[in-house]
């Protein structure tokens, strides 16, 4: 149990309405969207500014007591669940404030807890464009964002969170404020610290501001929806369209699983009877967009699309995305326990990588949806089942172990986008080599010492 005093040090810093303590709350911050076993934290803050951010650090530094930063605890690999019982959960979603929105050099400055989906609406308004658009998008926030560089649907064309973070202000483990990149397009001043805070997941300094680039919007789009009779001839597809040069905007899969349990919740009818479709939109200027369309259904027709439907208009293009953005939440709702993988592979090996998946489900019997970011060879394998049932959660862990295997043979990764964590640590060595591993140790203790932040995710110390 956390020191009492240390809890009225804080009340009174922050005030009571920002502190905490009952068990009820600590319970809440206790897991994040990971499948892991929950952890609850001592007692949880809640800074209302940035000042406070940085003497909440300070203090717990000198105090000795772990920290775990928060934003929306969106993430899925572990990250934002608390090391020990002895740690302190700061949260940064009060810290919410779009400082700047900057027309003429194309930049956004926000505080950390910004949520993603407010950013993109705030810099719509002043018709510009954030790109990154993650799955939590409505409720993830920006910091979290960096610290798990967060990808989403457009990723194939317009990159992921680390291509749009041009500067960031953090605190380092002992509470010193750093400051690095810039508002400017250039700037080589020092290490590439804000590069080095992008998927850090927390164990490297904990974020209090962002300076984000901004692009205009494309001029025109075209969404379209293939159908196909089977899972391969799509993935076959997805590789040929990147084959022929063309980089659509969002790429995406849905296999048959998936299709069904979501035309079962949306009723908006969807071709149940396929093996797979395809989402794909192509963006851009006007005539670009226009030959595009043109070349990417006739790679779909030569793959075999029995079917190509082109969005007549905006709200046929918002209902095709819906469907892919509901993937997630209708497939959660089948069983008690959602196990969502980020299996990610170069391109060309999707066809591969879907036959390996579609075996693995079989050869453990388990009930498997799969969707994702078929463009940018990310795709989420999501495994039904329920933890309670330790015979079929065992099988579970064994496809996942299988499949993180072939990922690798094929090239590929352990995440494209979740992050590592605790989730994924035991296989890092596996994707990467002793010596990052011990790399990685050596920069964790020369930057914090003590060991109080995250202690023990990604390669822990």
């Amino acid at each position: 149990m956390a020191s009492q005093a240390l809890i009225k040090d804080f009340e009174q810093f922050l005030g009571p309405e920002n502190v905490f303590s009952s068990e009820v709350d600590r319970h809440t911050y206790s897991f994040d969207a990971a499948v892991l076993r929950p952890v609850v934290p001592a007692f949880v803050i809640r800074p209302t500014n940035v000042e406070q951010l940085g003497e909440c650090v300070t203090r717990l530094y000198r105090e000795g007591v772990p920290m775990t930063i928060r934003g929306s605890g969106t993430n899925l690999s572990g990250g934002t669940i608390p090391d020990k019982t002895d740690t302190v959960v700061i949260l940064t979603n009060a810290l919410n404030r779009i400082l700047e929105i900057n027309s003429n050099d194309l930049y956004a400055v926000v505080e950390p807890g910004v949520v993603t989906a407010d950013l993109a609406n705030a810099v719509a308004a002043k018709n510009l464009f954030y790109p990154p658009d993650p799955g939590s998008m409505a409720v993830s926030t920006i910091a979290g964002n960096i610290a798990e560089n967060a990808g989403g649907l457009r990723g194939l064309k317009y990159g992921v969170t680390k291509d749009y973070v041009m500067g960031v202000e953090f605190f380092d483990a002992t509470g010193a404020l750093v400051k690095t990149g810039s508002r400017t397009v250039k700037c080589v001043t020092g290490y590439n610290l804000a590069g080095m805070l992008v998927q850090s997941e927390g164990t490297l300094g904990i974020i209090s501001k962002a300076i984000l680039k901004l692009v205009p919007p494309p001029k025109a789009s075209k969404a379209m929806m293939a159908v196909f009779d089977d899972v391969q001839s799509a993935a076959e597809a997805v590789a040929g369209i990147i084959a022929a040069h063309i980089l659509p905007c969002t790429l995406e899969f849905l296999d048959n699983n998936t299709i069904v349990r979501v035309d079962d919740f949306t009723k908006i009818g969807l071709p149940r009877d396929a093996g797979a479709i395809l989402l794909i939109e192509v963006d851009g200027h006007p005539a670009q967009v226009a030959d595009d369309a043109v070349a990417v259904e006739k790679v779909l027709k030569e793959c075999r699309a029995r079917e190509v439907h082109v969005a007549k208009d905006a709200a046929e293009k918002t209902q095709i995305w819906e469907a892919r953005r509901q993937a997630l939440p209708v497939l959660a709702r089948v069983k008690p326990t959602t196990v969502l993988e980020d299996a990610t592979v170069p391109r060309s090996q999707i066809p591969a990588m879907m036959k390996a998946i579609n075996e693995i489900a079989g050869k453990y019997r388990l009930d498997v949806g799969t969707f994702g970011h078929a463009g940018d060879g990310n795709l989420h394998p999501t495994f039904l089942c329920d933890k309670r049932d330790k015979e079929e959660f065992a099988r579970v862990e064994q496809a996942v172990d299988e499949m993180f295997d072939v990922a690798i043979k094929l090239g590929g990764t352990l995440s494209g986008e979740h992050g590592i964590g605790t989730a994924k640590a035991k296989w890092m060595e596996k994707e990467t080599s002793r010596g990052t591993i011990l790399f990685s140790q050596r920069l964790r203790r020369a930057l914090d010492p003590k060991g109080l932040l995250n202690n023990t995710k990604l390669v822990g110390i």
